[in-house]
């Protein structure tokens, strides 16, 4: 009961912390003038000091994490045969919930029509595009590291996680001859949960100062000039929340997603508040032990959907390829829909766990319908918000493939869910 506690009092701070940081940033932008105070040393100063601080300690932990929680769980669920089966449904539970969650931002943002009557032309913006001529067959041979130190230390994580998981099977495979090296690899991962955990006692400051410099640069104008293309982003989001995850928890595990929703809150307030998915890997791995999902599933499962789960930078970029093709009068076809589905999805996959990631992969979706890459110029003011609310439903749906997945293979607790 007192850890319980204990748990729900950091909650309560990292929320007021958020709370805290969107009042102070919003007074900043609205009442107190430029000035040399204000914006070079406050807002690029002290608050962004601070709050990197806190996202490069988060960051510093996800590369060991990611391996050691990966073997660690790998060598825990032992056999092959059980490993097997969790990797195969988690692996199309994401690309299926990615695939959906393109589908509700398309048809929704067809429906609310963002960016129309904007009448841009190619030229107004200007946006730098990085090289994204990747084929299928390089994807599929880059999974695998010719290098895993290089890996390690490029922070590739379908690499990383391809390789922590041949790591794991080997020593659960040998264990009669890998008992001190199986050790290791466990105390790491309680190593780096501990640390992790450390880290998190900082969390509430981390918070307001990055949440405050957010909202001290936005204020409310530049939300208010993209209003119809948030309300298709954030509306698409929340249906992905509550029509597909939901619908899904409650058709494969018959139990109250409105309680896994108030039980996941902290996980959620917190991946909103970092926008970063792989920083709250430890968070999340945690929180669904305290669900009654076995820590060997959730150790597998959510470094994997850190990586390769992005539901929610696949909305997106649904919604911005519809909101850029109709600021700029370019009419879509029911084959650029598809490719924009089978796109995003594949860009999905592998993109790294960080904050604004997606704007980076949307140039690829862009580019393979023929639609301006300047355009992403237009959002890129107020990802930073959207970027928050998309993490939240990136974890959520990580959380949720790995009850269903847990389930199956008869490791999830529903009484200690319900308790």
């Amino acid at each position: 009961m007192d850890k319980k506690k204990k748990r729900n009092s950091q909650s309560k701070k990292i929320f007021i912390g958020l709370i805290l940081g969107i009042v102070v940033g919003i007074l900043l932008h609205t009442l107190v003038p430029d000035s040399h105070f204000k914006n070079d040393i406050l807002i690029d100063g002290i608050f962004y000091t601070i709050g990197q601080l806190f996202i490069r300690l988060m960051q510093m932990l996800v590369v060991p994490l990611v391996f050691f929680s990966i073997a660690d769980g790998c060598r825990n669920i032992g056999d092959t045969e059980t490993l097997g089966k969790v990797g195969v449904r988690i692996v199309a539970y994401y690309l299926l919930t990615t695939a959906l969650a393109i589908v509700v931002a398309l048809s929704l943002a067809s429906l609310i029509r963002p960016g129309k009557g904007m009448n841009m032309s190619i030229g107004d913006q200007s946006f730098e595009a990085v090289d994204t001529d990747i084929s299928l067959v390089d994807t599929i041979l880059d999974f695998v590291p010719t290098n895993p130190i290089e890996a390690l230390a490029t922070g590739n994580m379908i690499q990383i996680i391809i390789f922590a998981v041949l790591v794991g099977l080997l020593i659960a495979s040998m264990e009669d001859r890998l008992i001190t090296l199986g050790n290791i690899v466990t105390e790491m991962n309680d190593l780096m949960m501990g640390m992790t955990m450390w880290v998190m006692k900082l969390a509430p400051v981390g918070v307001f100062f990055l949440i405050a410099r957010t909202f001290s640069n936005l204020g409310f104008d530049a939300i208010l000039s993209m209003l119809s293309y948030m309300g298709s982003v954030l509306g698409s989001l929340v249906a992905q929340l509550i029509l597909v995850y939901m619908l899904l928890l409650s058709l494969f595990v018959r139990v109250n997603p409105f309680k896994f929703i108030k039980k996941y809150a902290p996980v959620m307030t917190f991946g909103f508040s970092t926008a970063s998915s792989s920083a709250t890997v430890p968070l999340n791995i945690n929180t669904l032990e305290e669900m009654g999902v076995d820590r060997k599933i959730s150790s597998f499962t959510i470094p994997l959907g850190a990586t390769v789960n992005m539901d929610g930078t696949a909305i997106m970029q649904g919604v911005a390829v519809i909101f850029i093709s109709n600021a700029y009068g370019i009419t879509l076809s029911p084959t650029d829909f598809l490719t924009v589905i089978l796109t995003a999805t594949i860009a999905s996959v592998g993109t790294a766990g960080i904050p604004s990631v997606g704007l980076v992969t949307l140039s690829m979706v862009l580019e393979s319908v023929g639609l301006p890459v300047e355009g992403i110029a237009i959002i890129m003011g107020i990802d930073r918000i959207l970027d928050m609310a998309r993490t939240t439903v990136n974890l959520s749906g990580d959380a949720v493939g790995t009850i269903i997945v847990a389930n199956t293979v008869s490791a999830f607790d529903k009484n200690k869910f319900n308790s």
